[in-house]
């Protein structure tokens, strides 16, 4: 308080004349020139340079914030001014709890990173903060070497933040160097193996087990098991997960009922492992969307998947890019029949062929839910687009349909133009490279052109009516 008056009692200068003053009786003229006083003024002096008592609290807030947190006491007008000033580089543990999502969690994002998208993270920058930096130390973390505490140390922190995580690498344990005994072996030929050939993999990444069943706000977890920038150390077994890293998945999956999303892509799954995926899968309460795209899931893990069609809400599939021929398809197509949750079907390239195009046809006979299904680039020809043509003269529900990289002939190509004069829901259809002939193509392109213009008349009438 001193220092904020003193200035105040700088601010003029003061004479006092010894003659004018009343010395005390007995004083001698020494004694009376002590009595005079001179205080300089200070020109550059003025009242805006005086610092507000209420600043000078915030700012003793801000340097000592990590032993006295008091920002939950703050107006918010301070708490912003708070945001503000704070430093970036405060521990964690001090600032999730503490810190509102606003200016500061900004900050720190843009500190951070040079791309902050807010749409991915419900336009909070707290959100974003959290989640990324949660994937990042998942990322970095390396079995063996990585202490555990250090991702679970951060659950208290981030699990009523954290509703994503897209995790794009992870790192297998440190490799030991081989032993020289090895090392000659090797050289002199009688361990013969080459770059391409391997005995399966031999290493486990991050284990999600101890981590996703706390992460009690979670709805999307996009994964792929693989290492980034690995160069010259480039393995095939960086890039799919072990047996052991499957069931730890998997169980951790049942344990997270929250999650809607699934994401497990380009991570070398095959059968035996996608059966083990959906056994934990099996009626989860809330799982809606599961892309298990860029695998080798064959027919036997399509079965599972049309299991896990029957015993799920499942409204998104996306089996794309892998294995799966006829009698996968057929699986699959036989819980399409029964299913009345799906909305979404991908098959592109697959080898379905006309054993299993047929059947996905015949089951749209009895589905009524399905709106979008892809089957390019699956050696399909004009026996299935015959089966489709006969149900979309039935089925009014499905308005998209890829046919694409198919070859279905002019005879597919007439059959798919009759059936689309009777059908007023279908306002995609992508027929692209499939040796349909000129006429045929037209024509459902004008069926589709009139479904699509019925369509937005339907949703401007609708807006009116709101």
């Amino acid at each position: 308080m001193c220092n904020v008056m003193l200035p105040l009692f700088n601010q003029r200068t003061v004479y006092k004349n010894p003659a004018t003053m009343s010395a005390p009786p007995g004083a001698t003229a020494k004694d009376s020139r002590r009595l005079r006083r001179i205080i300089a003024e200070d020109p550059d002096w003025h009242l805006s340079l005086v610092p507000c008592l209420s600043n000078l609290c915030l700012q003793s807030i801000v340097r000592n914030i990590e032993e006295k947190p008091m920002f939950e006491d703050l107006s918010p007008v301070h708490k912003d001014l708070v945001q503000e000033t704070l430093s970036t580089s405060l521990p964690l543990h001090v600032t999730a709890n503490l810190i509102s999502d606003g200016v500061y969690w900004k900050r720190c994002c843009e500190q951070r990173w040079d791309i902050c998208d807010l749409a991915h993270y419900g336009h909070s920058w707290k959100r974003m903060f959290l989640e990324r930096h949660m994937e990042n130390v998942i990322e970095l973390f390396i079995p063996g070497v990585t202490e555990p505490k250090t991702v679970l140390e951060m659950v208290p922190l981030c699990k009523n933040h954290v509703k994503r995580l897209d995790i794009s690498q992870l790192l297998p344990p440190i490799k030991e160097p081989q032993k020289e005994e090895e090392e000659e072996e090797e050289e002199d030929g009688s361990k013969l193996a080459s770059d391409n050939e391997y005995d399966g993999p031999s290493m486990d990444h991050f284990d999600f087990n101890i981590l996703l069943n706390k992460l009690t706000q979670l709805e999307e977890l996009h994964l792929v098991y693989r290492v980034k920038q690995c160069g010259m150390n480039f393995e095939w077994k960086m890039f799919e997960m072990t047996d052991r890293d499957c069931e730890s998945l998997a169980k951790a999956l049942m344990s997270c009922k929250t999650l809607k999303l699934l994401k497990l892509h380009q991570s070398h799954i095959e059968d035996t492992k996608c059966r083990l995926l959906v056994k934990y899968l099996l009626d989860h309460p809330s799982l809606r969307e599961l892309d298990f795209s860029h695998n080798l899931i064959g027919d036997k893990g399509a079965r599972a998947i049309g299991k896990l069609l029957t015993r799920s809400k499942l409204e998104t599939l996306n089996m794309c890019d892998n294995n799966i021929r006829g009698p996968g398809a057929k699986a699959i197509a036989h819980a399409l029949s029964v299913n009345s949750t799906l909305l979404s079907l991908n098959l592109r390239l697959n080898c379905l062929r006309d054993e299993g195009g047929q059947a996905i046809g015949k089951a749209l006979l009895n589905n009524n839910t399905l709106l979008h299904l892809h089957l390019g680039a699956n050696q399909v020809s004009g026996p299935t687009a015959i089966a489709l043509s006969q149900a979309l003269v039935q089925n009014n529900t499905l308005k998209s349909i890829n046919l694409s990289c198919n070859n279905l002939g002019v005879d597919g190509g007439i059959a798919l133009g009759e059936a689309m004069s009777h059908n007023t829901s279908v306002t995609e259809c992508d027929i692209r490279l499939t040796e349909v002939d000129e006429q045929s193509a037209s024509s459902i392109g004008q069926v589709v052109w009139t479904n699509q213009s019925s369509e937005q008349k339907r949703h401007a009438r609708q807006s009116e009516t709101k």
